[in-house]
């Protein structure tokens, strides 16, 4: 049960939200994180235990966070050191955001966000200017663009629509690296120590694989349509008030 979860009153509040102006505001992340995640579940369970799966999954957050703060600081204009570790998956995202003409607002660089009338609030990677439009832009590392991220931004969209009147629209920005096989074309993903292969159903390997170097993977999807995601959102975020009940209740959540 959630009350197990946390150690007193003032963990749950710093694990789940922040103080605004004297009101404590759920972080749109926490709240998503209510729905299951079918994926993640099958890798810990095929993993060794579940000490080494929580290992690479702490390796992963931490070589996503890295790059993730490197490509911030090159959006607002400074020329960070970068790292070997994540030099392929950034030198892409440059030449990328030269082709497209990405353009940010550094005031927007991970700004925190809150909505009063709904309650919740978060932190926001960036507003963009792409292709003419006005967004949110979210950055994300993982191997794949999921649906469940769409929750997360229609949140901010919400919550930012009555201060940004030209915002129109949202984009995932997926920024990640990989090896491909010279052979069969088939990938290997090295992050967080576990190297994953996703094999080519077009013509596999008779043998061994032969990789290439790590290359850069940038990939940018656009979701214009935000009404019914953020209908999903706060369908969530009554699931996580439930779920969470008894810290709100200790709070006094529900009637402040």
């Amino acid at each position: 049960m959630a009350f197990f979860d946390y150690k007193n009153i003032e963990d749950f509040k710093e694990q789940c939200g922040y103080e605004i102006d004297g009101r404590w505001y759920p972080r749109v992340t926490k709240i998503v994180g209510i729905k299951s995640k079918p994926a993640l579940y099958r890798f810990y369970g095929a993993a060794e235990s579940y000490e080494s799966a929580k290992a690479m999954t702490e390796k992963s957050a931490e070589e996503g966070t890295l790059l993730h703060e490197v490509v911030q600081d090159i959006m607002i204009g400074n020329s960070p050191e970068i790292p070997e570790l994540i030099r392929p998956a950034v030198e892409e995202y440059k030449k990328f955001a030269d082709l497209k003409g990405i353009q940010i607002d550094p005031k927007f660089i991970e700004k925190r966000i809150y909505s009063p009338s709904r309650r919740y609030a978060g932190t926001i990677d960036a507003i963009a200017v792409i292709d003419g439009k006005v967004g949110v832009l979210d950055i994300k590392t993982s191997q794949a663009i999921y649906r469940d991220y769409n929750l997360q931004t229609a949140a901010y969209m919400d919550a930012l629509s009555p201060s940004i009147p030209k915002l129109e629209t949202r984009w995932i920005l997926r920024i990640d690296q990989n090896k491909k096989c010279l052979k069969c074309q088939a990938t290997l993903r090295p992050k967080g120590g576990r190297e994953k292969i996703k094999r080519s159903r077009i013509t596999p390997c008779k043998d061994e694989h032969k990789w290439s170097d790590l290359q850069g993977i940038v990939e940018l999807q656009e979701f214009p349509f935000w009404k019914d995601d953020f209908r999903a959102f706060l369908a969530a975020k009554f699931l996580w008030e439930w779920e969470n009940d008894y810290w709100l209740k200790k709070i006094n959540y529900f009637n402040n």
